[in-house]
């Protein structure tokens, strides 16, 4: 995150993992693999998908926090298991990584659709990504963002998939810590992505818009149709961030309002508890932050197309308060959100 209420915590670089890995688990997956599976009886049972009427979005049952889950009971640690296992029986999103971005797109929307689910998948390589703070990086230029898309778009084919496009990408030119010799180009980009990614048969795109923490959303709006939004099928609000469900909303309202009445779904994984207004960057792994409303369609308002965890509960925001690096599961944090919860 580059200013109090605008970052991330998702760099690619940071986060340690090589896309050999991802695809390696996608293939575990379609082979039915899931943590937990055996015969101990200490083990932590399969998680399974939740109810596709209410939550459509596909449950990674070999995701951190379901190995996570699986470790604990093995040790012994009944309680810490269940606790996890509110995070793990949940779906996130998947970000995907720049390196064979093509398989992976097609790994993850393959194993969804083997469940009868949805892919929720994010793309954060946008060049000059998060201001070179701890998400810093992207795509080397233009071209190769291009080539980025182009990847994505044929590994998810045909098969459902909803992706959140970019996040912080416009709200980052409107502070101005994205130089502004780069906006045109910004613009042009997320405009080529919402167009690749909408001509698909099934895919929904969301660009996203920040969050409620950005006192003068009037100033959002018209960077947001430059980007495209009005091509997308709606707008994301609270990607990585604490801003509360109530708050999310009203800001969400507000940019619609200016944008066509454009539906948004809104990033609820760790807003529980709020915002924390203390210390230094009070957005980098605060201190007693609890999982907020569970991913469903089924919302309280007509605008929000669905609430989402988006930023996966229980990965770092960066190298402050003791957490690791951006991206890096972090176990104690995880079991925080989760305990703080209920």
């Amino acid at each position: 995150m580059y200013r109090k209420d605008t970052g991330r915590g998702q760099g690619f670089a940071a986060r340690g993992v090589r896309a050999g890995a991802a695809l390696a688990g996608a293939a575990l997956l379609l082979a039915g693999c899931s943590s937990g599976d055996g015969d101990d009886g200490a083990s932590s049972p399969p998680v399974k998908q939740q109810p596709k009427d209410k939550d459509p979005f596909w449950v990674n049952p070999d995701g951190k926090a379901a190995k996570q889950a699986a470790s604990y009971a093995e040790d012994g640690k009944k309680d810490e298991a269940g606790q996890v296992r509110k995070i793990a029986e949940q779906p996130v999103a998947e970000w995907l990584l720049p390196e064979n971005a093509e398989d992976q797109a097609r790994g993850f929307t393959e194993a969804a659709e083997q469940a009868d689910r949805d892919a929720l998948l994010v793309l954060y390589n946008i060049p000059h990504r998060d201001c070179g703070q701890y998400s810093g990086g992207g795509a080397a230029d233009g071209n190769a963002y291009r080539a980025f898309v182009d990847q994505v778009a044929k590994g998810i084919g045909d098969r459902h998939a909803t992706v959140i496009l970019e996040p912080d990408a416009v709200l980052h030119m409107v502070d101005n810590c994205t130089p502004e010799q780069f906006h045109e180009e910004r613009y042009d980009l997320l405009n080529g992505a919402i167009g690749k990614l909408k001509s698909l048969k099934n895919t929904k795109v969301y660009l996203d818009a920040g969050n409620a923490g950005w006192k003068n959303p009037d100033s959002l709006w018209e960077p947001l149709k430059r980007s495209g939004v009005e091509q997308a099928d709606g707008f994301s609000v609270n990607v990585s961030n604490f801003q509360t469900t109530e708050a999310s909303t009203e800001f969400g309202r507000k940019l619609s309002a200016k944008i066509g009445d454009k539906p948004f779904v809104i990033d609820t994984g760790r807003n529980g508890a709020g915002p924390y207004d203390k210390g230094k960057d009070p957005w980098c792994n605060p201190p007693g932050r609890a999982l907020g409303k569970t991913p469903t369609t089924k919302t309280s308002d007509p605008l929000v197309d669905a609430y989402l965890w988006v930023k996966r509960p229980g990965e770092s925001d960066g190298t402050c308060r003791g957490g690791p690096k951006a991206g890096e599961w972090w176990p104690e944090y995880a079991l925080g959100l989760a305990k703080a919860s209920g």
